[in-house]
């Protein structure tokens, strides 16, 4: 008997195609519209969590800068998960720390919206670190669900 044996390849078979190109990603995919949107509104998100927070700090020191800090890590841990990117992290992060500086500033007559240094200390770092600490995680965890694996 006469029978070939066919090797096994990597690669698929011809059918006269030529190969196609992968889609660009990063920063050199093309801009997409809606994806902006929603990194500009983390952003005012960002805005909107630092104004809080350093009102809430300053109120109720304790566990005020506890509720400001935990709602910095879910702000930037739940854009990391919605867009499934670092940048996703990075915009309401870069959202809070900008306006975390303009209060920094103060007002003309000298008062502050910080209310102590240790206060503000404990809120900078903390937020700096909770944001750095969820953009730079390596993957997010991925439910059993998506697997397509049975078991649990």
């Amino acid at each position: 008997m006469n029978s070939r044996r066919t090797r096994a390849s990597s690669q698929s078979p011809r059918n006269g195609a030529p190969p196609t190109r992968p889609a660009p990603s990063g920063l050199a995919a093309p801009l997409n519209p809606a994806r902006i949107a929603g990194y500009v509104g983390l952003a005012a998100l960002g805005a909107l969590v630092a104004l809080a927070g350093t009102l809430v700090q300053a109120a109720w020191f304790p566990g005020g800068l506890l509720v400001a800090l935990a709602a910095c890590a879910g702000l930037f841990y739940g854009g990391r998960a919605l867009t499934g990117t670092q940048f996703g992290a990075l915009a309401p992060a870069a959202g809070w720390l900008v306006t975390v500086a303009v209060l920094l500033g103060g007002r003309p007559e000298g008062d502050y919206v910080f209310s102590d240094a240790l206060g503000l200390a404990l809120f900078l770092l903390g937020g700096m670190g909770v944001a750095v600490i969820c953009a730079t995680t390596s993957h997010l965890p991925r439910s059993a669900a998506n697997t397509g694996r049975p078991g649990p």
